[in-house]
């Protein structure tokens, strides 16, 4: 492959990946997946009952592996039978994204009907409009991510399988979904009602703000406020790992000979390092113009 021709196909993933990461993050954010949910699960047991959609089918990683995984196994064998790819891949991703829905259904109403005893209501309102929306992210990532593997497979010549490759970049997206972008969502949206840099003290464990900008706070208006920030950065997270991952190897092809493909590792490495030390740099950048949450505790005391 042309090392044009491989740059252009690696733009094309990581575009691709990123939407995906973002579509992901925010699916997660409307059914209230992974992290976040554990405190959603938890209100109606301290007594704060609530409109947020609560399905956790399992962790993101899982999840998103067998939905993606469903998708590119459809897609393969539609494909085996000389249907076109493209509507393969749609198909798939139909099929895939349906079945995670009926999954987030049945896992909302089995998680608040055994909250009965605490008084948490099932509102079926919520299934109408919450439903179509994941199923519709759902989609979205479930695509995506098999037109990165599809690429892999036919352009770059990728050993994997397709299902395969889905199965796997279905792991990575939700495990950058669940690390990445429910840190926006857990931290800052549910509890904005404790100090921001306090921590979560084990009193407020469930105490989660119920009430929105206007009326009760229910999935969609948790991914309105991560389509903000969480979600993009997901989004981005996830098409740097797709591009550069494969922009090492596109430009020191291993398969050219050994020396080489020790080149892509050392490149790979520096890579990373580059990465930590600039996220440090930014880190200790923060802290040094807005300070630390002991310090403004310090100063409120003194001016009270």
């Amino acid at each position: 492959m042309e090392p044009l021709t491989g740059m252009g196909v690696l733009a094309l993933m990581g575009a691709a990946a990123t939407i995906a990461g973002a579509s992901e993050d925010l699916e997660s954010d409307i059914g209230s997946q992974s992290n976040p949910n554990s405190q959603v699960q938890l209100a109606p047991q301290m007594m704060y009952p609530h409109r947020i959609y609560s399905k956790a089918i399992s962790g993101e990683p899982p999840s998103n592996a067998l939905m993606c995984a469903i998708g590119g196994t459809v897609a393969s064998v539609l494909i085996s039978i000389n249907t076109s790819a493209i509507l393969a891949l749609v198909i798939g991703s139909i099929i895939a994204a349906a079945i995670h829905g009926t999954y987030s259904v049945t896992a909302y109403f089995g998680r608040s009907a055994s909250q009965k005893r605490f008084k948490q209501p099932v509102y079926l309102d919520l299934i109408r409009s919450h439903t179509p929306v994941i199923i519709g992210y759902s989609f979205i990532t479930t695509f995506c991510i098999l037109v990165v593997s599809y690429l892999m497979v036919t352009v770059m010549a990728h050993p994997f399988s397709l299902p395969l490759l889905a199965f796997i970049w279905g792991i990575a997206v939700g495990a950058i979904g669940s690390s990445t972008g429910d840190v926006h969502y857990g931290a800052e949206r549910q509890f904005q009602n404790v100090e921001y840099g306090s921590g979560l003290n084990a009193a407020n464990s469930g105490n989660i703000v119920r009430k929105a900008e206007s009326g009760l706070r229910n999935g969609i208006d948790n991914s309105w406020f991560c389509a903000k920030f969480g979600g993009p950065v997901t989004g981005l997270a996830f098409g740097m790992t797709v591009f550069l991952s494969g922009w090492i190897t596109a430009l020191f092809d291993p398969s050219k000979g050994d020396s080489i493909g020790w080149v892509s590792v050392i490149a790979g490495v520096i890579i990373v390092l580059s990465l930590i030390l600039w996220n440090r740099s930014i880190e200790v950048a923060a802290r040094a113009a807005y300070g630390t949450y002991k310090e403004d505790e310090v100063d409120v005391e003194v001016a009270a």
